[in-house]
């Protein structure tokens, strides 16, 4: 039998003018804004619609803003269309996402989870020079290997298995540049630097795992009905605790998408409907397995235009 699971992107989709015309089709949605700005001293809502984009980009707000574009595009939806997941699943800051969509937490809390959350991550750097780089054209495994020889320089992990020819790799500045290195005489078709705020999912940012999971004992986690396919390990798990557990270790932990992917297509999920913004996990889809198809919905027109599928599932 056919199933349907909902995905939810992470860091780095956001743009200048993200939601906004979601934000117009429902004043709880503002509403929701404006709550979250009075009770963290922010300017989210300003932020997201008029910039300017480097303060868009600092992690502590780029967070909260993809979580809730993703929230709000499924709940547009969910007002038009009776869709259930069997699966939920989310790309890194996504799985939070997701953690929301199946009744996990409330929006609220999951905003300040992840303001929280993008906060920790930059400051338990502590200031020392790191990057991230996506390695493109190389097995996964090779990637891990390379990692594994250049960590003997300083430290570096592969953070992100997106896809089977694409992983990103996260360290301190002088490990990553060594798997770089190592990586381009190995073949690399193309080596990206990524422009982030922090080392995510390697081990220089600890201390924000164990803040996080602070952060965490304070807010009630719901035992949901549809399981969350965690990041960690490609499982899908209902067990609030084990949730939190995951989503802290998730922090310094590679985020384990190909695995994640392949989980739910061996499991009969035909269907993956995509909320929030660029339509990034479809992209990556495409290399993991081209005979799925993924829906996207990033904005009011993307609804319109896939209407007549989704009624369909």
């Amino acid at each position: 039998m056919s199933k349907t699971a909902f995905i939810f992107p992470g860091q780095g989709a956001q743009y200048l003018g993200m939601a906004m015309d979601l934000i117009q089709t429902n004043s709880e949605f503002k509403e929701t804004l404006i709550n979250f700005d009075q009770e963290n001293d922010t300017e989210l809502l300003k932020i997201m619609s008029t910039g300017p984009e480097e303060i868009l980009q600092e992690t502590k707000f780029t967070q909260p803003a993809i979580l809730f574009h993703s929230i709000i595009a499924m709940k547009y939806t969910l007002e038009r269309i009776d869709l259930k997941p069997d699966f939920v699943a989310g790309h890194s800051l996504g799985e939070f996402s997701a953690l929301v969509a199946n009744g996990t937490l409330t929006l609220r809390d999951a905003l300040y989870l992840v303001h929280k959350r993008g906060e920790y991550m930059i400051k338990a750097n502590q200031g020392k020079p790191f990057g991230m780089a996506a390695i493109i054209g190389l097995t996964p495994d090779r990637v891990k290997d390379i990692c594994k020889i250049a960590s003997k320089t300083d430290i570096v992990i592969a953070a992100n298995y997106n896809t089977p020819v694409q992983t990103v790799i996260s360290g301190s500045k002088i490990g990553v540049d060594k798997a770089c290195e190592i990586a381009k005489e190995e073949g690399a078709k193309r080596i990206v630097p990524l422009v982030v705020g922090g080392p995510f999912h390697s081990p220089l940012i600890k201390k924000a795992a164990l803040w996080l999971k602070k952060e965490m004992d304070q807010i009630n986690f719901n035992r949901p009905a549809i399981p969350v396919i965690s990041n960690v390990d490609a499982i899908p798990v209902t067990d609030p605790e084990i949730i939190k557990h995951n989503l802290a270790r998730q922090v310094t932990s590679s985020v384990l998408w190909v695995n994640s992917m392949n989980y739910l297509i061996k499991n009969n999920v035909t269907n993956f409907i995509e909320f929030g913004p660029k339509k990034v996990l479809a992209g990556m889809m495409k290399k993991i397995d081209r005979n799925v198809k993924v829906i996207s919905i990033d904005t009011v027109e993307d609804f319109d235009a896939v209407k007549n599928e989704l009624e369909n599932i």
